[in-house]
């Protein structure tokens, strides 16, 4: 099975604190990388983590407020000192798109490489980038400005060609792919093999749902059913409720409670209020409503 892992970079909210960076994550799968916010310092986070900054092709932006997106120019501008070449594709609200054109303007001269802007549209749940092997959708969340969480899904895989079947029927390599298709196999002696018996199930589907800035949204579990590994902000505590409601935010058992609902593999809790010294509290209260929750923490690494 190809990696499919979500490299932490940051995971803290819009105060800076000693133990937190503000949000972003990249995600390697099917031999790309792809990063979800770019918060100040991510590129700094970036190097850190070990991941390739020529590896990097999408940049998925959710909101715009500046925990969320003031890395980028700044990411920007090292690439072109990098001498970076290839196309950097940037995805976010259609606000960012103006805003990054000035920048870029003011900032960058003789950049090397070209930045695409997609705008997208927040209220919607909609594909927003795909290719052969993944598909990326945003999916609308509740804050006090435009924005959206994003669900990377892995295409179906062919099945596993069983090799010793292979050389049992002396089937040639040149068969591999119409098998893989469906195709049975016919021996010289007319005797047909089944196709079931010359291959091995496809590894199973995953994904990754990143729900950023929200408020808690009780119907929202519909729209990550099932999911392999949900990310869910998780701001604050039981003990600030009332914060959670005024500023567009959920807590840590809201959290879990859309876990539980969609029922995910796994919960990933961040966005921390600074007010935490030890997020342990917003552990306990998520896993007393989803057992199989965790605390993010930077330069961790979870297999999808």
């Amino acid at each position: 099975m190809e990696p499919f892992k979500v490299h932490i970079l940051g995971c803290g909210s819009a105060l800076p604190t000693l133990r937190h960076n503000a949000s972003s994550q990249v995600v390697e799968v099917r031999a790309k990388v792809l990063m979800l916010d770019c918060a100040e310092g991510t590129q700094m986070q970036l190097r850190k983590c070990r991941v390739r900054f020529t590896k990097l092709s999408h940049v998925f932006i959710t909101h715009l407020h500046g925990d969320h997106c003031f890395g980028l120019i700044g990411m920007i501008s090292t690439f072109g000192l990098l001498g970076r070449t290839a196309k950097l594709h940037v995805h976010g609200p259609k606000e960012l798109g103006d805003e990054l054109a000035r920048q870029l303007k003011f900032y960058t001269h003789d950049l090397g490489f070209e930045v695409v802007f997609y705008p997208v549209d927040t209220t919607q749940r909609a594909v927003v980038f795909e290719d052969r092997s993944i598909t990326v959708e945003s999916i609308p969340l509740i804050h006090r400005m435009p924005c959206c969480g994003y669900l990377i899904t892995e295409k179906p895989s062919q099945p596993h060609i069983r090799r010793d079947m292979m050389e049992a029927y002396g089937i040639p390599n040149s068969q591999v792919n119409n098998i893989k298709c469906g195709a049975d196999w016919t021996t010289s002696d007319g005797d047909v093999i089944p196709n079931e018996r010359l291959v091995m199930p496809a590894d199973p589907v995953r994904s990754y749902a990143y729900l950023s800035d929200t408020r808690y949204i009780p119907e929202l579990w519909q729209q990550v059913k099932g999911v392999s590994t949900l990310y869910h902000e998780s701001t604050y505590g039981d003990d600030h409720l009332p914060q959670a409601e005024k500023y567009c935010h959920s807590t840590a058992r809201q959290a879990a409670m859309v876990a539980r609902d969609a029922g995910v593999g796994k919960l990933l809790l961040g966005h921390y209020s600074s007010r935490y010294e030890d997020e342990t509290v917003l552990l306990n209260q998520a896993k007393e409503v989803f057992e199989n929750s965790y605390l993010t923490n930077e330069m961790d690494v979870f297999d999808v």
